[in-house]
């Protein structure tokens, strides 16, 4: 029972990440300090889509899962949770392309907000400090 709820975890917090590696830069525009760990996050992510590697995560899911007594998978975390939603064929190199140029391209759009924010509120900082 305690692997289960382990296995269970690995999945919330999984899923997590992976809407963090997405949105995080939403977060960022709230507290900017939060690029710092943002950034390597969506590389991270971008990087094991690209690649078609396997997050770490899954196979200590899978782990757990065994350890538990209940069936494993053999795909990754896209694959097995978020796939039959979005894509219900299964994951091919292509989708897992798309899905990496996706994240690259939230994060640019969502960047560049961030950039151009920051950049106002120092033009505009700079004005009220000289007048």
């Amino acid at each position: 029972m305690l692997y289960r709820i382990l296995a269970d975890a690995i999945v919330v917090l999984h899923l997590g990440f992976v809407v963090f590696v997405m949105l995080g830069a939403l977060l960022a525009l709230r507290w900017p300090k939060l690029v710092w760990l943002h950034l390597p996050t969506a590389f991270w992510g971008a990087w094991i889509e690209f690649s078609g590697r396997i997050c770490p995560l899954t196979p200590l899911e899978n782990r757990l899962r065994s350890l538990g007594g209940d069936a494993t998978y053999e795909q990754d975390f896209v694959e097995q949770y978020l796939l039959p939603v979005l894509y219900p064929s299964g994951l091919t190199a292509d989708v897992q392309i798309l899905l990496g140029t996706l994240v690259v391209l939230v994060n640019a759009a969502l960047y560049g907000l961030l950039w151009h924010r920051h950049r106002h509120r120092a033009t505009t900082g700079q004005r009220g400090e000289n007048t």
